[in-house]
Formats: C-alpha cells, structure tokens, sequence
C-alpha cells in the first residue's frame, strides 16, 4: 500500500475536559497518514486517480476547529470517519492528534493520541 502524509496541520481550537480549554482554547497539531493505491496516479499523471491534498487539509480543518468534544481522540474519530466517507480512494487512515499545551504540570514536550481506522495493507 502506498501512503499520503499531511504532515503536522496546526489548528486553533476549543477542546478539553477542563473549562479553561473550551473557553481559552488551544493549539493543535495533526497528521494524518492515507493508505491509497498511488500507482494509476503515478503512470498517468491525472489527479482522479489519487487524493486531493488541499481537500484533505479543508476536511480536517472544518473537524478541528468545529464543534468542542471534550476528548481529541473524539476529534480524531470524526476525522477518520469524515475522510473515510469522503475519499473513497482512501483505504485506511492513520490520525495522530497533538497537544502541544496541554493545561497539565510537568516537563514534556506535548501530548499526543494517534488512531488508525480502515484497513491498511
């Protein structure tokens, strides 16, 4: 299987458990990994036979910085599901969702849920 990365999208957004979150809101950043059969596309040159990038960036967006989920790995399976249903030249995907600021103590560089949904070859 071949693979398109959208590498380290950043989003402000209002999600979180804690009341500082969804009223502060936050950054975040987000990868995702598409398992899709590249080879049609690379012989012919011809964009029906792959996925949009700046589509997949405009799906992602609207999910990050839409409707505040307590939880990012409820944001990450939205985003699965929407790029699922939307891409039908997608097979599987692979969602890692960072929290570079997360409002925790402690010494870290962030926080971090990655989820793979679909079925990768």
């Amino acid at each position: 299987m071949d693979y398109i990365h959208v590498n380290d999208m950043e989003f402000y957004a209002y999600h979180g458990v804690f009341p500082e979150e969804t009223k502060l809101g936050q950054r975040f950043r987000l990868t995702v990994s598409l398992a899709v059969d590249l080879k049609k596309a690379g012989e012919t040159d011809d964009l029906v036979h792959t996925v949009h990038y700046g589509e997949v960036y405009e799906a992602c967006r609207q999910i990050v910085e839409g409707e505040s989920k307590k939880l990012v790995e409820a944001v990450a399976e939205d985003l699965a599901a929407r790029i699922l249903s939307e891409f039908p030249l997608v097979k599987g995907i692979r969602v890692q969702m960072i929290k570079p600021d997360p409002p925790i103590p402690g010494h870290y560089k962030s926080v971090a849920i990655e989820l793979t949904r679909g079925k990768f070859v």
